[in-house]
């Protein structure tokens, strides 16, 4: 079984829902307490075990490039300050040379064309790709986990977790069937964003997939789904048919970084995970809750 090796990172997206911050700052790189949002979801890949890294970019995103790059002068300066704990930090944060590959989506056409974009630099082997909005939290981490499944099983995995039921028309819902060990179910069907009344369930898929290449010769020719956009679950409901799927019930904490309240409460929540500084975080938050 082909080992999982490249994970695709749509961050082409323009962040309209946190605007003005993202009108010259992309969304993936607003901080999180004490780092990019973007880098969580780096961490969590190389937890995985991934090797490469593909972003697909849009306009007004070479922050995202600069950010995986060596940055000569800060850390000359650090260097010449004695700050050798600060520079070692980051230098850590960086992927290898020529881990990184970025391709342009030239034009907003939704998840699936951004995923399609990436093709030829995934090649003809399974990958993962992660929505870097989506900051999730468990030990061992959720990829790893699902890494750790598709070894065992292969095909096509994807993470859900439940939602509040009056919720479910903001996502991809799926129906699953049977458990099959490994925290895995069967998955017998997806629909997106149904309405509360038609959908199967209330698991949404939660932004964690490992897909079989074959998905890109299905969203070549994928039509515009909901929003006028080519959906990368339609696709994946038409690899269904002729492909095995599981569903992975998530069970950490999910930080949606991609609304005002969703990053808010990812801010807050990363603070009080940091080793360092979770005390004086809980300090302040009891301070400013008590002033109400």
């Amino acid at each position: 079984m082909t080992k999982l090796r490249k994970a695709v990172l749509p961050v082409a997206g323009l962040g309209t829902r946190v605007l003005p911050a993202t009108k010259v700052t992309p969304k993936e790189m607003l901080p999180v307490f004490d780092r990019p949002a973007l880098q969580y979801v780096i961490d969590e890949a190389r937890a995985a075990g991934i090797e490469h890294f593909v972003f697909v970019t849009g306009r007004n995103k070479s922050a995202i490039e600069d950010y995986f790059d060596s940055a000569y002068e800060l850390e000359h300066t650090l260097q010449a300050k004695g700050k050798t704990g600060l520079l070692d930090e980051l230098s850590g944060l960086l992927p290898e040379a020529g881990r990184c590959s970025f391709v342009r989506q030239q034009a907003p056409l939704g998840l699936g064309h951004a995923i399609w974009c990436a093709r030829d630099l995934v090649g003809d082997e399974p990958f993962a790709v992660m929505l870097p909005d989506m900051i999730m939290v468990s030990d061992p981490p959720c990829l790893a986990q699902m890494a750790a499944a598709h070894a065992e099983v292969g095909g096509n995995i994807i993470s859900v977790e439940a939602v509040p039921r009056a919720d479910v028309s903001k996502y991809g819902i799926v129906d699953v069937g049977a458990s099959s060990g490994a925290g895995l179910r069967h998955l017998n069907a997806m629909v997106e964003k149904p309405a509360v009344e038609d959908a199967p369930s209330n698991l949404m898929i939660s932004g964690r997939y490992i897909l079989q290449p074959e998905i890109f010769d299905l969203l070549a020719d994928q039509g515009a789904g909901a929003g006028g956009e080519i959906q990368l679950t339609d696709a994946m409901v038409r690899l269904m048919s002729k492909a095995s799927f599981h569903a992975f019930e998530f069970t950490g904490r999910t930080y949606d970084t991609g609304s005002k309240m969703g990053y808010l409460e990812a801010f807050l929540a990363l603070a009080l995970e940091h080793p360092d500084h979770q005390s004086d975080a809980a300090d302040m938050i009891k301070a400013f809750a008590a002033r109400l």
